[in-house]
């Protein structure tokens, strides 16, 4: 009998990840061909050189969203679970925690690219503008309260509205010939209309009362600090690239690898959409089974690894005809480095699915030393491969980078190198059945 109850348990949980699972990836498309056909026409006609000022100042913004996150948003769903009758609480210290950690980063973007870009009135003005898209980043924290009521519906819902209402944004400044200055305005815009409608579904869906405790402050910060840490190291070597081409460089060879690193991330949300549907799941398995635990674990690697390598073979092959049709001749450069940067994704994925393990395991305090390995040796790599090969460079750095941080870093640390053992078990496809 409880074997009979024990599979219906499971096959309820699948469907309800495949229910999830559905809404995120629908939602993801609906929002990937309304931003690549709209970022294809904005392509053609900011040219590579307002394509790169753009890109350097949204640069300096997931930089600092990292840092801003404060690693609380690779806790919380636990959180929702081990402390059901205070998730007001929760989300009410985590949006005012995130909120002054926004406004201070956004002061430091303007205050660092003042330095970096001195006299460059228009870089200053492009970044600052990229930057007011971190206040309104904070209401993601919702989404993480629905996601974990396997009601991602409601953030895809969201985000299609949104994305609608900046690709209307964006046409208006292209009929009517706006200055880069106003394209740079469109993610905060974006992120403005996302925290609008995610706090008008979470009233809707009578979530509990917001509240502020510094107790619960202290707890999340103390449960998530590795991940500020990690976090800030994977900005480093995760942007760090795009900043270094500018400064060593220029503006267009920031364009070049932007793009190569835009269209290969036009279906990541694949990835994404199924890690988060299967995230509350591999966390459920680890408090009651451990085999099930790990099979989930070598499911979700296996899936990442084969889907990304069908993928790669494909920009591959067909990246360089694909640029020229749809962005012009005048962005042909990007194609090289797009063959380098999509195999990037198979270990960029694979360190994002090891998070559920990693906060399942209470794994955290090893993040900060791996990543500040991988930060140092990305800025090096960068430092010698873009003179030799320029944006191609960033790119090679970048793979060799993920390649380590997913899997010769964790070899070296006895605590991870289980995982490790997972995501090869994962690619020889054993024991995922």
């Amino acid at each position: 009998m409880n074997l009979t109850k024990t599979k219906i348990f499971q096959r309820f949980q699948s469907s309800r990840e495949a229910q999830n699972a559905a809404w995120i990836i629908g939602g993801r498309v609906v929002q990937m061909l309304l931003s690549f056909v709209v970022g294809v026409i904005s392509a053609r006609y900011l040219g590579p050189g307002n394509y790169g000022l753009i890109n350097y100042g949204t640069a300096f913004v997931t930089f600092f969203t990292s840092l801003c996150t404060l690693g609380i948003n690779s806790v919380i769903i636990k959180e929702f679970f081990e402390a059901p009758d205070a998730q007001g609480e929760v989300i009410g210290t985590t949006l005012l925690l995130r909120l002054i950690a926004s406004v201070c980063s956004n002061l430091m973007i303007v205050g660092i690219v003042s330095v970096l870009d001195h006299g460059e009135q228009q870089t200053i003005v492009v970044s600052a503008l990229c930057g007011l898209a971190l206040v309104f980043f904070v209401f993601d924290t919702f989404q993480y309260w629905f996601q974990s009521r396997y009601q991602s519906k409601v953030s895809a819902i969201a985000g299609m509205i949104a994305y609608a209402a900046t690709s209307g944004y964006k046409v208006v400044l292209l009929v009517s010939g706006k200055s880069v200055e106003w394209f740079a305005f469109a993610t905060a815009f974006d992120a403005m209309v996302v925290a609008i409608l995610l706090y008008w579904f979470y009233r809707r869906a009578n979530g509990p009362r917001l509240q502020v405790s510094l107790s619960r402050g202290k707890r999340l910060l103390k449960q998530s600090y590795h991940y500020i840490l990690s976090g800030t190291m994977i900005a480093i070597y995760g942007q760090t690239d795009k900043l270094m081409l500018k400064q060593m460089l220029d503006e267009r060879s920031v364009g070049y690898y932007s793009l190569a690193t835009t269209i290969n991330y036009l279906w990541v949300f694949i990835l994404q959409a199924i890690i988060d549907s299967m995230y509350p799941t591999i966390l459920a398995a680890s408090q009651k089974n451990r085999e099930e635990f790990e099979r989930r674990n070598r499911q979700l690697y296996a899936i990442i690894i084969y889907i990304s390598i069908l993928v790669a073979f494909l920009f591959v092959f067909f990246g360089e005809f694909a640029i020229c049709l749809l962005y012009g001749e005048g962005y042909r450069p990007a194609a090289v480095p797009l063959r380098i940067v999509t195999w990037y994704t198979i270990f960029s994925y694979l360190g994002v699915a090891r998070n559920v393990w990693i906060v399942s395991e209470n794994k955290q305090l090893y993040l900060k030393y791996m990543y500040f390995a991988a930060a140092v040796l990305n800025v090096l790599l960068n430092l010698w491969f873009i003179p030799l090969w320029g944006a191609s460079g960033a790119a090679a750095a970048s793979l060799v980078t993920q390649i380590a941080t997913s899997i010769l870093l964790p070899s070296l640390i006895k605590e991870l190198r289980p995982n490790v053992r997972l995501m090869l078990e994962a690619f020889l496809l054993k024991g995922i059945k």
